[in-house]
């Protein structure tokens, strides 16, 4: 079997054992995504799995990747260069037969974001024991995400605390019963999701919250953190004190890696996140407050930052319930004003939203998507890994793959002539290569050595593999931190910039720190004041 994909938003079947005869006719066509997103759409990567070759998925020019089961499908006659009609029942699928998985800022981020960045699904590729599927995101970053039932969406959830019950009356009793260790609330809200899909963080940052009245898991205190994780802290602190972000990001995730009970870890993780503000910082920074006030509900930093993150990502209902919870469970931290600016910009965010809701100003953004479609997005499933530092803007069929004995590595290739290579579990960045004078593209690992072969914009394959320690290595890149930095801000720049930067000219607006002008919301600095407590300061 044989299967392709084309810009014309088809997967195509072909069965090798039959005779086939091309016409504008053939009853090869098992996908069309134009029935479902419009005449606009178009596939840009497909990966079958091969443990289970039932299953394919398929990244196209839009951020959703949809994995597909071939046993529910077959092939229908799809006329060649006919447009189909999105409300159309004549190409659909059968209920069940596809998943569809995002990034949970990426709905919201794909309606507003600039003019000149797309985001596109420029490769796919499933996990050596098939149950992962990595997507490259051109304009974005890397995600992996679970492909079987780990992430799957139950009780529709939004990230916002529990409504505190003391300020109805009604509601009195019921609130004397209740603990700082009460699970958030499962009640469904009147709209399902503010960024077009269900938000299930209880499961897609491995949070055991448990809805059938379960413990949760075991925190460890900060007073009592082994060793080797309170030495990674302070280095990881200090680093932040030094506004080296990125580093201290990464300390964190190793100590993450350790021990993934520790909510300061998180804590502190989502405070350098919050600072650094790559692409899928404050969302990242979001889940790691939820892991940390799930693992110690009364960790007063994570409560705040986790309704500045709601605010910053412009899910303004639910982070003026996250601040009503936070006002009632820590009044004591009231009078703080990094407490009270946050809750002026909240209010301002609600009335400007009332105000263009009197005006009728929406805007339907997804007026050529499907109702099955429609209905697709709104079950989508959360990302589990994400890896920064490459940049992806350039070019369509830029790749990321797996790559070591058992996967635990992953590769891509980036527009400023390198590749990166991340540790897969911790996603620290851990080498970047110079593997083309223009544009690395491709990148695929041999199946049974330590070889990858790479290409680009250069006529030439390069063929990869260890070498002696001893040896210097001309091609490695010495600070990853800085070629990371620099991409991030790329993906971030106007093309016509990023090709005078190409020619060699040096613009100062692009090589600005995103951070040195920004204005801060909160202290970088603990006080011994107990409104301390609510500043973004590292514990």
């Amino acid at each position: 079997m044989l299967y392709s994909a084309s810009e014309d938003g088809t997967v195509r079947q072909f069965d090798l054992r039959e005779s086939h005869s091309c016409s504008n006719y053939c009853s090869n066509t098992i996908i069309n995504l134009t029935s479902y997103i419009g005449n606009y759409a178009e596939i840009k990567s497909i990966s079958l799995n091969q443990h289970h070759p039932y299953l394919i998925a398929v990244g196209a020019n839009d951020p959703y990747v949809r994995i597909y089961d071939l046993r529910m499908i077959k092939s229908h006659s799809d006329q060649s260069g006919s447009p189909s009609s999105c409300n159309s029942d004549d190409n659909t699928l059968p209920d069940g037969c596809m998943q569809y998985y995002i990034a949970g800022h990426l709905p919201q981020k794909a309606n507003n974001r600039k003019r000149y960045r797309s985001l596109v699904s420029t490769y796919v590729t499933f996990s050596p024991n098939g149950e992962e599927v990595l997507v490259n995101l051109g304009g974005e970053q890397i995600y992996i995400f679970d492909v079987f039932g780990s992430r799957k969406p139950c009780d529709p959830l939004t990230f916002n605390l529990p409504p505190n019950e003391i300020i109805s009356d009604d509601n009195e009793s019921s609130n004397s019963s209740r603990t700082d260790t009460d699970e958030p609330s499962s009640s469904v809200p009147d709209h399902v999701g503010t960024n077009g899909y269900i938000k299930s963080i209880s499961e897609t940052a491995a949070i055991r919250i448990d809805h059938n009245g379960n413990k949760r898991r075991k925190c460890i205190q900060a007073g009592s953190l082994p060793q080797r994780i309170e030495l990674l802290k302070i280095r990881a602190n200090k680093l932040f004190g030094e506004q080296k972000y990125t580093e201290a990001i990464m300390l964190y995730s190793h100590a993450v890696l350790i021990n993934n009970n520790i909510a300061i870890l998180y804590g502190n993780r989502a405070a350098a996140l919050s600072k650094r503000k790559w692409d899928g910082d404050i969302y990242a920074a979001l889940r790691d407050c939820y892991s940390a006030v799930n693992l110690d509900p009364d960790h007063v930093k994570a409560h705040f930052r986790l309704a500045r993150c709601l605010y910053e990502l412009s899910w303004i209902k639910e982070s003026k319930n996250c601040l009503n919870y936070f006002e009632n469970k820590f009044p004591e931290h009231l009078e703080n004003s990094t407490y009270k600016q946050l809750l002026r910009e909240i209010d301002q965010a609600i009335l400007k939203v009332e105000s263009n809701s009197s005006k009728g100003s929406t805007t339907n953004i997804q007026s050529d998507s499907s109702i099955n479609e429609l209905s697709y997005r709104n079950t989508a499933f959360d990302y589990k890994l994400r890896y920064c530092g490459h940049c992806n803007t350039t070019t369509d069929i830029k790749e990321a793959n797996y790559f070591g004995s058992n996967g635990q590595y992953i590769v891509a290739g980036s527009d400023d002539g390198r590749f990166f290579i991340w540790e897969k579990h911790s996603t620290n960045l851990v080498k970047v290569i110079h593997g083309d004078d223009s544009i690395v593209n491709c990148l695929q690992p041999h199946p049974s050595y330590c070889m990858l072969a790479t290409s680009g914009i250069d006529p030439v394959v390069r063929l990869w593999s260890p070498r002696p320690e001893k040896e210097t290595d001309e091609r490695s890149v010495n600070d990853t931190i800085k070629a990371a930095t620099a991409n991030q801000r790329r993906m971030n720049t106007d093309p016509l910039e990023v090709m005078l930067m190409n020619m060699g000219y040096r613009l100062t607006a692009a090589h600005t720190d995103n951070n040195s002008n920004e204005e801060s919301d909160e202290d970088d600095t603990t006080s011994s004041s107990p409104s301390s407590s609510v500043q973004c300061a590292t514990n």
